[in-house]
């Protein structure tokens, strides 16, 4: 047992340590935020690829919770050593826990999906433990894959095509309080985008339904869905058309890929399901994002549809009990609450009024420097931050 004190210290959006105890209690809370669903037994067998943090918690927990799933969870988290663990070995830890408490049957695996390894390790579970898949979301944000093929490293980058973007970005500095600044980010150059979409395209979804079908491992009526984001045109010259938007194209490719595929080989579907914004540990590294999630609280307040009510109606529409919602391009939308066009209208006003000096009145600055700080288990309400707390919790079912 190793107890003690940990303040939040952070450089931006990055902290350096993690909470258990606040990690825990979030996670809790997630629970307790999804309506009543299948009472503890036997419920679909699912694999969530990325199931630790942001909209692949959201997942994790709102299908064991709501839709009763069984199943496997993929995450790549770092132990408690010197410092704390990360705050998706804490949030794992908790999820098993709950999941155990209310009989659902769910395996944690820690390490890297894009590799064969993991493929083959989840694969040789679901044969023993669980048999067939019927659910696999695919939620994964990384910066870096390696082909498994060819052994190529690539590496992802957060840029513009064709010409610099410069945007409003918020940051937030103990000494000077919020700022609102105009950032530049040089154009995609080279090979880019090629990268960029190496890693967070569809590859390795696409992979891990070849690796997983070519073990007759795929249930009848299957489906599967990749975890997407389209946002606000406030932000789409960095997001939707620079290097990740041409990754999130090449995704929803795959899916209509994937989709025929499954379909005539076991009557399956494959799609993209299409998220709102939320504060994430991912989201914060994109420049004007940090501002255009603050500004959007500040316009809807509490009807902002946090990852868990999303998620939730993901698993409704998976399972069959709501019909699927899907735009023009076969896409599951999630997402209609941020783009409503009364919504964007007013959130545009607010971001061309946005200045250091206005921000304040604008954006939910406390309600999002919160959410940061929550992403690493901090200013979690019922926490006592004085206390010690052990910080050498284990990794669930390590023997799985």
């Amino acid at each position: 047992m190793n107890e003690r004190v940990i303040a939040p210290k952070n450089r931006g959006f990055l902290f350096l340590d993690s909470h258990p105890a606040g990690c825990r209690k979030l996670v809790d809370a997630m629970w307790r935020a999804v309506p009543a669903g299948l009472p503890g037994g036997e419920g679909p067998v699912a694999l969530v690829i990325g199931s630790s943090a942001g909209y692949g918690l959201a997942a994790t927990v709102a299908g064991l919770a709501r839709a009763g799933i069984r199943g496997i969870g993929v995450c790549f988290e770092k132990a408690p050593g010197r410092r704390t663990g990360t705050a998706g070995w804490y949030r794992t830890a908790a999820t098993a826990e709950l999941a155990r408490e209310h009989g659902r049957d769910m395996v944690f695996l820690n390490g890297d999906a894009f590799s064969d390894a993991m493929k083959d390790q989840v694969a040789d579970l679901l044969k023993r433990r669980y048999g067939r898949l019927d659910h696999l979301i695919y939620s994964v944000a990384a910066p870096r894959r390696t082909d498994p093929d060819t052994g190529t490293t690539y590496a992802s980058v957060l840029k513009p095509i064709g010409a610099p973007y410069t945007t409003k970005t918020l940051t937030f500095d103990a000494g000077t309080g919020p700022q609102v600044t105009e950032v530049e980010t040089a154009p995609a150059r080279d090979d880019d985008i090629e990268q960029t979409t190496a890693v967070m395209g569809g590859a390795d979804w696409e992979r891990w339904i070849a690796h997983l079908a070519d073990r007759d491992l795929l249930a009848d009526g299957f489906t599967t869905a990749a975890l997407s984001y389209i946002g606000s045109p406030l932000t789409a010259g960095i997001y939707r058309q620079g290097t990740i938007g041409a990754a999130k194209a090449h995704l929803e490719a795959t899916a209509r890929t994937l989709d025929e595929r499954l379909g005539k080989l076991l009557g399956g579907r494959a799609l993209t399901s299409v998220n709102g914004a939320a504060v994430t540990q991912s989201s914060t590294a994109i420049p004007g994002i940090a501002l255009y999630v603050g500004l959007l609280r500040g316009v809807l307040g509490q009807d902002m549809v946090p990852p868990i009510d999303q998620l939730t109606g993901l698993w409704d529409q998976l399972t069959g009990t709501r019909p699927l919602t899907l735009d023009d391009e076969g896409r599951l939308r999630l997402d209609l609450w941020e783009l409503a066009p009364a919504v964007q209208e007013a959130v545009a006003g607010r971001w061309n009024r946005a200045t250091t000096e206005t921000i304040a009145g604008l954006a939910d600055l406390d309600w999002f420097h919160a959410e940061v700080q929550r992403l690493y288990g901090f200013a979690v309400p019922g926490v006592d931050y004085t206390a010690p707390v052990d910080t050498d919790i284990p990794w669930p079912n390590p023997d799985a």
